[in-house]
């Protein structure tokens, strides 16, 4: 089994409905999950500077960490997420 950070993109209030939904597919994919978390304010540091992460639509709001046996397997599982802008599927190296 291999392990694989979905990194959950795009910012909007969310209202009951989009709670409802992302509670669900939590629920749907809770033994498959290694991690999850949320992030609520950021910077990104460069060369020329620091600036403040703002929310948005481009904005990395979460990730959760999950079991699965190929890249494929998990992008299904990442198409079933409410997300609001994309998700990112990236596998996680082994040490």
């Amino acid at each position: 089994m291999k392990r694989f950070m979905l990194l959950h993109f795009g910012f909007e209030k969310p209202t009951p409905e989009i709670m409802a939904a992302w509670g669900k597919w939590f629920e749907s994919v809770a033994d498959k999950t290694v991690d999850q978390g949320g992030f609520s304010g950021g910077r990104e540091i460069s060369h020329s500077g620091t600036k403040e992460l703002l929310w948005g639509m481009e904005s990395i709001t979460g990730y959760s960490i999950i079991n699965a046996e190929s890249l494929d397997e998990a992008e299904k599982i990442a198409k079933e997420n409410p997300f609001i802008a994309s998700i990112r599927v990236y596998e996680i190296r082994e040490k």
